[in-house]
């Protein structure tokens, strides 16, 4: 079976609220399970390419600080 697991996962949250996907994010988050990270590389990857220079750099400011 050839699937595509980043087009399963955007075909799954495609036409969500704001709310549904802001659930989705949490929910992930805080079950801690590893099965939820492709899901949560996928949403990163929908934001990363639709951001800014500058918000690319907040986030990874962000991101560098959280790892301290």
């Amino acid at each position: 079976m050839n699937l595509n697991l980043r087009n399963a996962i955007i075909h799954n949250i495609s036409g969500n609220s704001q709310e549904e996907l802001r659930e989705t994010i949490v929910d992930a988050i805080q079950t801690g399970e590893e099965k939820m990270l492709p899901g949560l590389g996928v949403l990163f990857e929908i934001i990363w390419n639709n951001s800014s220079e500058q918000e690319r750099q907040e986030m990874v400011k962000t991101l560098e600080s959280g790892l301290k």
